[in-house]
């Protein structure tokens, strides 16, 4: 299928305390990539993780199926503490680095899942992704997630923002993520 790439270009975000941010973002990649369009993952704080052998999600999992898809993890693998915030800290730089780099390759569309929690963390500066908005190439979208905090800033640059918004969830009542539903 031919993709129309001249309407590229948006910076969309998700974000909020609601499950679904990712999710939206993987959807709107499902479409692209039925459409022709080429995707990139680039994921913030994960296990960094590479192959299937290594617990890949079962979301990547289905995304890999596309030829046109493809994706790098980072991170630890661990939350944030006193102990390890400059392993994360390097973590994060070392994917920023990539996901600029990544603005270089033949992408139409890529999404840098987590790259709002990592401002939320403390791990990333805000100044350091209006900065990479404002370089990224024109003839490209990208999608950033994550956050449950706004950030009024990045949202006067995007095309599109949506708010992921918690009504009610089985956590509130002790139930744990499912594996295969909620990761």
């Amino acid at each position: 299928m031919e993709s129309d790439k001249s309407n590229l270009g948006h910076l969309s975000i998700f974000w909020g305390n609601g499950k679904g941010k990712s999710t939206s973002a993987f959807g709107t990649a499902v479409r692209a990539l039925g459409n022709g369009y080429s995707v990139h993952l680039v994921q913030f704080m994960k296990n960094g993780a590479s192959s299937l052998e290594q617990q890949i999600p079962g979301e990547i999992y289905a995304l890999e199926k596309f030829t046109n898809f493809s994706y790098k993890r980072f991170g630890l693998g661990s939350w944030v503490t006193n102990k390890n915030k400059q392993e994360h800290l390097d973590s994060v730089k070392a994917t920023l680095d990539y996901l600029k780099s990544s603005f270089n390759e033949d992408y139409d569309i890529i999404i840098a899942d987590e790259i709002l929690y990592a401002i939320q963390l403390g791990l990333l500066q805000e100044q350091e992704v209006l900065d990479l908005i404002d370089s990224r190439p024109r003839n490209k979208d990208l999608i950033l997630t994550g956050s449950h905090i706004p950030y009024p800033n990045l949202f006067d640059k995007a095309d599109l923002v949506t708010e992921i918004k918690k009504i009610k969830h089985p956590y509130d009542k002790g139930i744990l993520a499912r594996k295969g539903l909620e990761f």
